[in-house]
């Protein structure tokens, strides 16, 4: 293998066991939905393929390298498991196309790209079609119902969708933590009902590739570190007025799916130590500031877009710390 070839090796031998690690929130989010989570997957992976392979015969680019890296693969499957199951088929492809041009080709390609691409899109996607990003299923689907509701070829059955944990918390106004816990059937005995054991599943993933050094532990240890402090600080027990105790915004949303799948992106994240670990904390603040104050029920998306903007300030901040260690 010449020394060119050596960091398309690295590359794609690390998307392979990030694909890898996504295998127990995979399973998981199937046992909860069901059917929805893998056509949402398979419509994400076949667009994703579509896009790369548009782009790169548009810059007269050989095909091979640019498909095997697994890059986009790795950006289709986290955006599908973000996405809402039985989502409309035209909202996925229209993600993952738009975080994929607009995150990554638009910047000349893998390496050059400032944002994450899969958050792009699902950000995209949020503010574009905020009604079908907020319609959950409170139950799965046999396959041929799911493919009838997301190819729009059948109605949804009557109670199909509800709304998830955290946005049943962000608009309480009456109800002790402990009523909402009991009447809302979104709600399970730590966070939202099944996405907890969801994400212990992605958080087991996650600990594999620490294990096998495919990512560092600073920006994962920094989000939830920093997601746990401020939510314990902002806890106000089982008052009607509470936001969540930190086992619960541990336990809900996309927390494990974007510390150890979604910050620890290479390009768009930081690179120095220090300055992934920054960015880890800026991650967990903002997501608990857009949960409690903000628009949307799940902040971590726009946190991380938003942290994308700070890396070069963060590097520099870890690059003056440095200076100052060394003699």
């Amino acid at each position: 293998m010449s020394p060119r070839e050596a960091p398309d090796d690295r590359l794609q031998q690390a998307m392979k066991q990030v694909l890898l690690a996504t295998l127990p929130g995979l399973l998981g989010l199937f046992w909860l939905y069901g059917w929805g989570v893998l056509i949402n997957l398979a419509l994400a992976v076949t667009t994703a393929l579509v896009v790369e392979a548009g782009v790169t015969r548009l810059r007269r680019q050989p095909l091979q390298p640019t498909l095997s890296d697994g890059s986009a693969l790795v950006s289709a499957t986290l955006l599908a498991v973000a996405l809402p199951p039985y989502c409309p088929w035209w909202l996925t492809v229209t993600a993952i196309a738009t975080g994929l041009l607009f995150g990554k080709h638009l910047y000349g390609g893998i390496g050059k790209n400032p944002f994450n691409p899969a958050m792009l899109g699902f950000a995209l996607a949020m503010v574009l079609f905020p009604q079908p990003m907020t319609h959950w299923p409170a139950h799965g689907m046999n396959l041929l119902a799911a493919f009838e509701h997301v190819f729009n070829m059948g109605q949804a059955p009557d109670a199909w969708a509800q709304a998830t944990a955290l946005d049943s918390l962000r608009i309480n106004k009456s109800l002790t933590m402990d009523e909402l816990f009991a009447a809302n059937p979104a709600f399970g005995r730590f966070g939202g009902r099944g996405v907890e054991w969801v994400n212990l599943a992605f958080l087991a993933g996650g600990l594999l590739l620490l294990q096998r050094r495919v990512i560092g532990w600073q920006a994962p240890v920094g989000m939830l570190v920093s997601l746990f402090v401020v939510s314990l600080l902002c806890w106000n027990g089982s008052g009607s007025d509470s936001q969540g105790s930190p086992l619960f915004h541990l336990l809900s949303g996309a927390t494990m799916l974007g510390a150890f799948f979604i910050i620890t992106e290479p390009v768009s994240g930081a690179k120095s130590p220090l300055a992934r670990l920054l960015f880890g904390i800026g991650v967990g603040l903002l997501t608990y500031l857009i949960r409690t104050w903000g628009g949307y029920p799940d902040g971590v998306a726009f946190a991380v877009l938003l942290m994308n903007l700070c890396v070069p300030a963060l590097e520099r901040i870890a690059a003056g710390r440095q200076t100052q260690v060394t003699p």
